[in-house]
């Protein structure tokens, strides 16, 4: 119960994007956050560099659809 509440508000402070990735490749958040946490202690970081790019692009997208959402009405 704890840990549930834990992941949503991992999954809804941190932009989602591992979350959203996850849905898309049918793979548990956990899993890519794994991923993600492994591969920037091998890379020296860079994978943080691409999940931050991955969280300004989800934003953006987000904030176009809801703009072209609001001319629609």
């Amino acid at each position: 119960m704890i840990i549930d509440k834990l992941r949503t508000l991992v999954d809804t402070s941190l932009f989602g994007v591992c979350n959203r990735i996850g849905e898309y490749l049918g793979i548990a958040s956990s899993r890519i956050r794994l991923y993600f946490i492994y591969l920037s202690f091998l890379t020296f970081g860079s994978p943080i560099i691409v999940y931050l790019f991955l969280a300004f692009w989800m934003n953006v997208r987000h904030f176009i659809r809801r703009k072209n959402s609001l001319y629609l009405d």
